[in-house]
C-alpha cells in the first residue's frame, strides 16, 4: 500500500522574517491551497493548464495584488514577505505549476512601476481580483538569458506599434490576457537601445498563441510559444518611456530571482520532511530505513544545508522589503537555494528507493519539478556571472 505523505511541514519555532499579520495570511493562504487548489492538482497536471476561475478565486480571496493600491481593488501593502508566504505554502503542497507567483512577484511589479495613471486604471483593478492574467515574454528561440540579444521589434505608426517576432517558453502564455513583451522600438532616444517594453492585450490583432509546450515538469503550468505577425498594439500600452525596458527587466529580475530563491528552499525543505517521514515508516532488513547509519547522514546533511541556505534567504528577502537588495546578492540566492533544490530533492528521493521513481510519490514530482530552478529566471551560469563581476572579475 503506498502511504500518504503529509504536506505539513515539522513544528519549528516561527522565523524571525515573520510576524503574527504574515503568519495569519498563512493560515488563511494555506485553507485555500487546501480546499481550491490541492484536490484538483493532478486533474490539471493532466490537462497541462490551470483553470482561470482559480485566480479569480485568488482574487476575491485577497490572495492577488497585495502590493496593489486599495483604490485598485487590492491588499494596499507593498510587502513581499507576503508573496514569501504564498511561495512556501505553494511549494509545501508541491503545487508549484499554480501560476500565483508569476503573476503576482514577476509581473505585478512592472503594472506598479512603470505604468501612468491611465494604464492603472485600465488593467489593475482586473490584476488584483484574477479577472485579468498576466505574463511577461522576453525569451525567444534563439536568445535565452541573453537579454541584448532580443530581435523583436516594434515600428511606430501613428497612435500605434507594429509588432514583429517570436517568444518562447512563455508561463501563463495561454491563460494570458495581459503580456508583457519585451521589443526594440524604433522611437528611442539617441544613445538608447530600444528595448521597450509593450503591454499586448488577449484579443491584439496579429497576436497568435502557439502550443501549450510538453515539459518534464511543472506540466499543469501553461507554458507556450507566441507569435506577433504586424500586432498592432497601441502607443498607449508602451509602458515606460521609449528605451526604458533594459532598466526595468534588470530591475525587477532581482524580485523574480528571490522569488525563485523562496520556492526553491521551500522545496527543499518539503523533501526533507517527507523523506523523513518516509524513512520511519518503511522497513528493511527487518528494522526502518531511518535506523541506518547512511540514512541518518544524509538527512542531516540535507537539514544542515537548508537551515543555512534559508538564514541568507531570509537575509536577502529584508534586503527586498527594504530596497537595500542588490542584483548580486539576489543572484547569490536563487543560485544557492536552486541548486540546493535539486541536489536535496534528489538525494531525499533516493532513500525512497524504487518507490521515489513513482509518480504516486510527491518526492517524484518534486524531483523534476525541481530541474527547472537551475534555467528560469537566469541560469545558475549567469547567476555567476553576476557574482564574479561583482568581485570584480
Amino acid at each position: 500500500m503506498i502511504p500518504a505523505m503529509s504536506t505539513t511541514a515539522a513544528k519549528s519555532p516561527r522565523r524571525a522574517l515573520f510576524d503574527d499579520d504574515h503568519e495569519l495570511f498563512r493560515e488563511s493562504f494555506r485553507r485555500f491551497l487546501d480546499a481550491e487548489v490541492v484536490p484538483y492538482y493532478d486533474q490539471w497536471e493532466r490537462d497541462g493548464i490551470v483553470p482561470r476561475e482559480v485566480f479569480s478565486s485568488a482574487g476575491k480571496s485577497g490572495f492577488l495584488g497585495m502590493a496593489i493600491p486599495a483604490e485598485f481593488g487590492g491588499g494596499g501593502v507593498s510587502d513581499f514577505r507576503f508573496n514569501t508566504v504564498i511561495a512556501e505554502e505553494v511549494a509545501r503542497t508541491g503545487t508549484v505549476s499554480f501560476g500565483i507567483n508569476l503573476h503576482n512577484d514577476v509581473c505585478l511589479p512592472y503594472f506598479l512601476e512603470y505604468t501612468n495613471e491611465d494604464q492603472q486604471r485600465r488593467w489593475l483593478p482586473g490584476l488584483a481580483s484574477g479577472e485579468l492574467i498576466a505574463a511577461v515574454a522576453m525569451t525567444e528561440p534563439g536568445t535565452g538569458s541573453d537579454l541584448a540579444g532580443i530581435k523583436t521589434t516594434a515600428t511606430r505608426n501613428g497612435d500605434d506599434y507594429i509588432l514583429n517576432g517570436s517568444k518562447t517558453f512563455i508561463s501563463n502564455g495561454l491563460n494570458a490576457d495581459l503580456v508583457i513583451v519585451a521589443a526594440v522600438v524604433d522611437d528611442a532616444p539617441a544613445g538608447r537601445s530600444g528595448l521597450s517594453l509593450l503591454i499586448v492585450e488577449r484579443d491584439t490583432p496579429g497576436f497568435e498563441r502557439g502550443r501549450n509546450l510538453d515539459k518534464i515538469g511543472m506540466h499543469a503550468q501553461d507554458t507556450a510559444e507566441l507569435f506577433f505577425h504586424d500586432a498592432r498594439v497601441p502607443a498607449a500600452n508602451l509602458l515606460g518611456e521609449p528605451g526604458s525596458g533594459l532598466t526595468a527587466l534588470k530591475t525587477n529580475l532581482a524580485q523574480e530571482r528571490m522569488t525563485i530563491a523562496v520556492a526553491g528552499i521551500a522545496s527543499a525543505k518539503q523533501a526533507l520532511d517527507w523523506a523523513v517521514e518516509y524513512v520511519k515508516e518503511r522497513n528493511a532488513f527487518g528494522r526502518p530505513i531511518s535506523d541506518f547509519q547512511n540514512t541518518k547522514f544524509v538527512l542531516a546533511s540535507v537539514k544542515t544545508e537548508t537551515e543555512v541556505v534559508q538564514s541568507f534567504v531570509d537575509d536577502c528577502v529584508r534586503e527586498l522589503v527594504a530596497g537595500t537588495l542588490t542584483a548580486d546578492r539576489a543572484a547569490m540566492a536563487k543560485l544557492a537555494a536552486s541548486e540546493l533544490q535539486g541536489s536535496a530533492v534528489d538525494r531525499c528521493l533516493q532513500l525512497f528507493g524504487g518507490y521515489g521513481y513513482m509518480t504516486e510519490y510527491p518526492i517524484a514530482r518534486a524531483y523534476v519539478d525541481a530541474r527547472i530552478g537551475r534555467i528560469y529566471g537566469g541560469t545558475s551560469e549567469i547567476m555567476r556571472q553576476i557574482i564574479s563581476k561583482s568581485m570584480g572579475l
